[in-house]
């Protein structure tokens, strides 16, 4: 056992590491010189990364182990029966359902005065299972992704013409929570089973995009809510934590925590494996080969993403928050947009779910595509939406006058670049904005907001949806960097060295995983 943790386990968490001890420097270096916290504040942030750390770990490994393999497992046999109904019945049922588990989707439904929670979580969760049929049907036909993304924002953006302004960044921003940690492993997963059965040249491009389409199911569905209900957004404003002078209770606090995470994964975790094992039985799964591993990972995710919601919502989300207020209401209120991008471009490199995209992304291309090349990307395209945030923040700057253009350029360079760096792009954006985002990030401009004294719903609001649209821009470019080297060089185009390293990547992965199920 102890061989296995120093082999398996010990490399995750010097991963989730060398992720977060940057971040956590930054903090505690403002922490202990321009904005001094309360002791017992400063001890939770400690504990909370210490949390995120191990939690993080754990659910890296967890996913490799036992979620992608599912994902693989489920989108390979479904395709495979050549039944169409049966197909988008999986797709519309896993769509709906995971997301409706999804612990980031009842956030959301907080954000949103006069309609019932459930009214909201069951429609964002159709709208997400919807979009995951048409991902399906898209791999299946073979249709290029850039087409339906610029026939679904066109839509998007003519839909926005009619939301009230006040709804608009609450809209944008649930694209971005719904694809959390525990939706995207097994939804990008699906997209490899799927292609697997393929044996063209674009398949490996075509198993990316399914986040990218699920991302924009959240958004029409609170649009739609906002434009046939007589509703006002409202923010969270108080992230304060019950705290006091003794140690005891600080860590009282966490545990006292735990229970309720516990059970919030556990609702996010459950309908998944049930759905796995259920599906595994129906379609012919080999006895118990293979289980007693991805029972094992399960147990990994599960308990990983206990410790990293815990972490970073007790310890974490109240730091941001006073850090956005106190710079935001000095005399030098402009270094929260310098400060932000730096803490952005660290930040993104602690999203548990950025960890399995930069992991897939090596393994579908066999290397073509570096991890560490699209973590780098991701972390400048991160670093830009903090920046364009905080200046929002400080003037007031209406969330469309970035979105609009922004979506434009990415759909423009979506016909320039190979298709495999759009069909990444676009799935990246919604794996940037994850928990990080949501408990550190969007706390921060909420107190920065509060202290300037604007409006936290159409001034503050919008952090997520800005995180999630500028990897789209950053990793096109990318891909067109790449494009142009190898045109400068005469050698063989990016797309088609991709393209030829995705086959074999898929066929290897998906057999793989395939086989010891």
């Amino acid at each position: 056992m102890n061989i296995f943790r120093n082999t398996i386990l010990g490399p995750k968490i010097s991963e989730s590491l060398s992720s977060v001890l940057p971040v956590t420097g930054i903090v505690i270096l403002l922490l202990s010189t321009i904005v001094p916290v309360p002791a017992e504040m400063f001890l939770a942030f400690i504990i909370g990364a210490v949390m995120l750390i191990v939690g993080m770990g754990l659910f890296t490994l967890g996913a490799e182990v036992a979620m992608t393999p599912m994902g693989q497992y489920v989108g390979s046999r479904m395709t495979k029966t050549r039944n169409i109904w049966i197909i988008i019945f999986v797709s519309l049922f896993v769509g709906t359902m995971i997301t409706v588990s999804e612990p980031d989707l009842q956030v959301l439904a907080d954000q949103v005065s006069s309609i019932p929670s459930m009214t909201l979580i069951w429609s964002v969760a159709i709208g997400v299972g919807l979009l995951l049929v048409v991902a399906m049907l898209r791999i299946l036909l073979r249709i290029r992704l850039k087409y339906l993304l610029l026939l679904f924002y066109v839509g998007l953006f003519i839909l926005a013409a009619f939301v009230p302004n006040n709804f608009l960044a609450v809209a944008f921003d649930s694209g971005g929570v719904t694809t959390g940690p525990m939706t995207v492993p097994f939804i990008m997963a699906l997209g490899v089973g799927v292609a697997s059965i393929r044996s063209d040249d674009g398949a490996g491009g075509d198993s990316f995009g399914l986040v990218a389409l699920c991302s924009i199911g959240p958004i029409a569905a609170v649009m739609i809510l906002g434009i046939f209900n007589d509703v006002d957004a409202v923010a969270q404003t108080d992230y304060s934590i019950a705290l006091s002078n003794s140690s005891r209770d600080i860590i009282s606090l966490f545990l006292r925590m735990i229970p309720h995470y516990a059970a919030e994964v556990a609702m996010a975790i459950g309908p998944i494996v049930i759905f796995f094992l259920i599906f595994r039985a129906v379609s012919g799964g080999r006895g118990t080969k293979g289980l007693g591993k991805i029972l094992v990972g399960v147990a990994y995710t599960y308990v990983g993403l206990i410790l990293f919601l815990t972490g970073v919502n007790v310890g974490f989300m109240p730091v941001g928050n006073h850090l956005g207020r106190e710079l935001a209401a000095s005399s030098f209120r402009w270094i929260i947009v310098p400060l932000g991008m730096i803490m952005g471009y660290f930040i993104v490199a602690a999203e548990p779910a950025v960890h399995v995209l930069t992991k897939q992304v090596e393994d579908v291309t066999s290397g073509a595509i570096p991890g560490k090349v699209l973590s780098l990307t991701l972390s400048i395209g991160v670093a830009a939406s903090i920046g364009i945030a905080m200046v929002r923040v400080l003037t007031g700057l209406s969330l469309m006058w970035v979105i609009v253009p922004g979506y434009a350029i990415a759909l423009v360079l979506s016909f320039v670049v190979p298709d495999i760096f759009t069909s990444i792009a676009f799935d990246s954006g919604g794996v940037a904005s994850g928990p990080m985002t949501a408990t550190f990030l969007l706390p921060f401009a909420v107190g920065a907001c509060t202290a300037v004294g604007g409006n936290v719903v159409t001034d503050a609001f919008g952090v997520v949806a800005l995180v999630a649209m500028t990897p789209l821009i950053a990793i096109q470019v990318l891909g067109l960097v790449y494009k142009l080297k190898s045109v400068k060089h005469h050698e063989e185009p990016a797309s088609e060295v991709v393209e030829e390293a995705e086959v074999s990547g898929l066929e290897s992965s998906a057999d793989e995983d395939i086989i010891d199920l």
